[in-house]
């Protein structure tokens, strides 16, 4: 029998509130999730391996571009990446720090693959913008952040590399707030930079941290805390340096913006933070920060209305597929957001999209490739399940009332190309790798609107993307592939599907194509064939994000 404890104000008067959900109520007070955005090059992977250091989950750190003798870093398991050193994929790593249990989503460095990070930051409380601080904002680092301003989630800033030479601190948070319209307020502040970097000082606690470097930063950096005022510092530090710090730090109190916990959750301010994964200066600082200051796991969108992490009953939405993460199994695993509830293993839940009822018998705990089994699992945590082809991008699962989350919609391609299978004899590895492939997101898949022609269109955001389909087709399946490019670089679904487009007629300078639900796009070489169309065809309505699909089947490769 349920034992209900205490009474707690709600929307619709007093409501009362369980064991169970007391439980889950504490777990959500423990839970910290975020996800890291940056431009490739800015030191990202670097940075998560310093924060799972810190958080004891690992001994020792390896930089990106490791040696033969180095260990690779843990967020870049697939081969590919260890090989380019760059991050292609994203993976969750969970950890605990202090009292804290961290779940931090990685991300694709790279640009070729910017869907795979909206798909990321759809499950992500938090997001922290990692900059470098010689370069500032660059293109891809804007184009994530109008992903976070459109969800209203957390931006955490650090700049990163202040052991090089970099612009002016002062600039740079001005042009924050010039270029993305976000207030700003330095957390702590760095003295000097490039080889004078000397640590920095942390306004929360009026303390100054100066750092020795480790070899590599491997290891934690030596951190010795002097508060200010101590008159050691004048000792310790240049005294160019240190009158440079004391007339920045008036400037910031005088002039700079207050700090505003609601304005940091409603991603209106942003917390900034200074320092050099590399080499350690900085990171811990960071990780105790952010803790204070993130988002908790909060109220979710759903069919039924907002979901609060403390609905006593089990719900979660997937929001990434990963096939061949244990090559020698052939697994293919799901990833899945916990929304409200207490997951628990061997738990019976229900499907949305099918309506079936599915046993989840081994959860999994995410790290990197590394995976345990695990008992449960609270809102903000990702579990991994075994994925026999059930699960699809943007499914819900749940218990007790029947609800679905806000799907997750796919975005515009840039670039196309017919995928060739030149060896009959492998058709069917061909088939199964294309299916798996396109289940996970690593590419869009579409189809001739002509039945007789069966060769799949990869559509993509970046040439990358191309490349690493085939690289793990010929890896993971044993397909050596050929793509022929096609001279397309905007895509565009039709609103209303083939019954608009046949009332239409005849169109011009477009190629009609299906994608994996069957739904017509348009294919045009230009924008000007775009507007073109558009002008001609007004009643046509044409949408560059594909419509969320609830409760439909992928067509057959």
């Amino acid at each position: 029998m349920r034992k209900w404890v205490w009474l707690l104000p709600h929307s619709l008067g007093f409501r009362m509130v369980s064991d169970l959900q007391k439980e889950i109520q504490e777990a959500v007070q423990q839970r910290r999730n975020f996800a890291i955005i940056s431009h490739p090059d800015a030191g990202k992977t670097t940075l998560t391996e310093k924060l799972l250091l810190y958080g004891g989950a690992i001994q020792e750190a390896g930089a990106v571009k490791a040696k033969r003798s180095q260990r690779a870093a843990t967020s870049d398991w697939m081969e590919l990446e260890k090989q380019r050193g760059i991050s292609i994929t994203s993976t969750v790593l969970q950890f605990n720090y202090h009292d804290c249990t961290i779940n931090l989503l990685d991300t694709p460095g790279h640009q070729d693959f910017s869907e795979d990070t909206y798909r990321t930051l759809a499950a992500a409380d938090n997001a922290v913008m990692l900059e470098d601080a010689a370069k500032g904002l660059e293109p891809q680092t804007r184009k994530l952040f109008e992903v976070c301003r459109m969800r209203n989630i957390p931006i955490f800033t650090f700049f990163n590399k202040m052991d090089r030479p970099g612009r002016e601190p002062l600039e740079l948070l001005d042009e924050i707030e010039q270029e993305l319209g976000l207030q700003t307020y330095a957390v702590n502040w760095p003295i000097g930079s490039g080889d004078r970097f000397r640590g920095v000082f942390d306004r929360r606690k009026q303390q100054v941290h100066l750092f020795e470097r480790s070899v590599h930063g491997k290891r934690q950096a030596k951190d010795t805390t002097f508060d200010w005022g101590d008159p050691q510092l004048k000792e310790l530090i240049e005294p160019d340096l240190f009158q440079q710090l004391q007339d920045e730090l008036e400037l910031l109190e005088g002039v700079g913006t207050e700090f505003d916990l609601e304005a940091i959750h409603a991603g209106q301010l942003t917390p900034v933070f200074w320092g050099s994964a590399m080499t350690n200066f900085g990171v811990e600082l960071f990780l105790e920060a952010f803790l204070d200051y993130a988002l908790k796991p909060g109220a979710r969108r759903s069919s039924v209305g907002e979901m609060e992490p403390d609905y006593p009953e089990f719900s979660g939405f997937v929001f990434k597929l990963q096939a061949n993460m244990d090559p020698r199994h052939r697994d293919r695993i799901a990833f899945v957001r916990v929304c409200t509830g207490k997951f628990e293993k061997d738990m019976t839940v229900q499907h949305a999209r099918s309506g079936r009822t599915l046993r989840l018998s081994r959860p999994q705990k995410l790290f990197g490739q590394d995976r345990e089994v695990l008992d449960d699992a609270y809102p903000g945590d990702v579990i991994g399940l075994n994925n026999p082809g059930m699960f699809a991008i943007g499914d819900t699962i749940y218990t007790g009332k029947r609800l679905e989350y806000d799907g997750i919609p796919c975005f515009s391609p840039e670039i196309f190309a017919h995928l060739r299978n030149p060896n009959p004899s492998k058709f069917k590895p061909f088939r199964k790798g294309v299916s798996e492939l396109r289940e996970e997101g690593a590419v869009q898949i579409m189809y001739s609107a002509d039945s007789a022609k069966r060769d799949p269109i990869l559509a993509a955001v970046g040439q990358l993307q191309l490349e690493v389909v085939q690289y793990r087709l010929e890896s993971e399946y044993g397909v050596e592939t050929l793509l022929e490019p096609l001279p397309f670089t905007v895509a565009r679904w039709v609103e209303g599907g083939w019954d608009v487009l046949e009332k239409v007629g005849r169109l011009f300078n477009t190629t009609t194509v299906k994608d994996t639900w069957g739904r017509p796009v348009l294919l045009f070489k230009n924008e000007w064939n775009l507007r073109q169309i558009e002008e001609d065809h007004p009643e046509l309505m044409l949408r560059s994000v594909a419509p969320v699909v609830a409760g439909q089947e992928p067509i057959e490769v």
